[in-house]
C-alpha cells in the first residue's frame, strides 16, 4: 500500500509499503508511515483467498446509504457486482470500552469484524458480497484484480449518485401530483433483478481493461 501522503503525490515504488497480511505489520520495521486503516485491506485479503485486491473509500455519494435505512441496490448495469443487497457493517456494535470510537478500523479485531460481512454465512473462505457499506463512513470493496476492484469501486459510487437522483426525482414527481390512494398504487424504483445483476456482473469482467487504460 502507500505510504501516508496524499493519494496524488504517490509516484514511485519509493511511496509503497509492504505489510503482512496476518496482522498488517510492516514487512520493514523501519518503513515509513502507513494508513491506519490498513488493517481493512489484511483482513479481507486473509479472510478470502480468491481477493487479490482491496479498496477503501469515504465516496460522499455512499455515505447516504450507510446512515439513511435506505438499501442500496444495483440499478444500472454498471454496477450488477452489487447484487440484490449490499451489507452494510456498523462498527458501533464492536467496539470494546478501551477503543478509540473513532469510526475507524485501526486494528485486526475490527477488520476481521468487517471482512465477515463480504460472506452471507459463517464459516465462508470466498466472499459472496463485492461491496460492503461502512455506517457513517464508507464503503470497501473486494475483487480477483486491481483493475477489478478499481472499476467496482468507482461503479459503486455512480451507482449511488444514479439511486439518489432517481429517488428524488420520484419523490418529487409523485409526491406532488398524486393523491395518497393512488401513490401507494406505484412501483418502486426499478432495480436489476438476480438474473440482471449476475448478467451483468460477467459483462463488467470482460470490460474493465477498456475503462482501466
Amino acid at each position: 500500500m502507500s505510504r501516508y501522503i496524499a493519494p496524488g503525490t504517490i509516484s514511485s515504488d519509493a511511496d509503497l509499503i509492504q505489510y503482512n497480511v496476518s496482522d498488517a505489520s510492516p514487512v520493514d520495521p523501519s518503513a515509513a508511515p502507513g494508513y491506519s486503516e490498513r488493517c481493512i485491506h489484511s483482513e479481507v485479503l486473509k479472510k478470502f483467498p480468491d481477493v487479490q485486491a482491496v479498496v477503501h473509500s469515504h465516496s460522499e455519494a455512499v455515505v447516504p446509504y450507510t446512515i439513511s435505512g435506505v438499501p442500496m441496490r444495483a440499478c444500472y448495469h454498471m454496477a450488477g457486482f452489487l447484487g440484490t443487497k449490499t451489507p452494510l457493517y456498523d462498527i458501533g456494535k464492536y467496539y470494546q470500552p478501551d477503543d478509540r470510537k473513532d469510526m475507524l478500523v485501526r486494528d485486526v479485531r475490527l477488520g476481521a469484524a468487517l471482512a465477515s460481512y463480504f460472506a452471507s454465512a459463517e464459516p465462508s473462505s470466498s466472499p459472496d458480497h463485492a461491496v460492503v457499506l461502512m455506517r457513517g463512513h464508507g464503503f470497501t470493496v473486494q475483487g480477483s484484480s486491481i483493475e477489478d476492484v478499481v472499476l467496482r469501486a468507482v461503479y459503486t459510487q455512480q451507482n449511488a449518485s444514479i439511486l439518489t437522483t432517481a429517488l428524488t426525482t420520484r419523490a418529487a414527481f409523485f409526491g406532488a401530483s398524486l393523491a395518497d390512494s393512488a401513490r401507494e398504487e406505484l412501483a418502486d424504483v426499478h432495480y436489476l433483478n438476480e438474473e440482471e445483476t449476475k448478467g451483468s456482473t460477467e459483462m463488467t469482467r470482460w470490460s474493465a481493461m477498456r475503462p482501466w487504460r
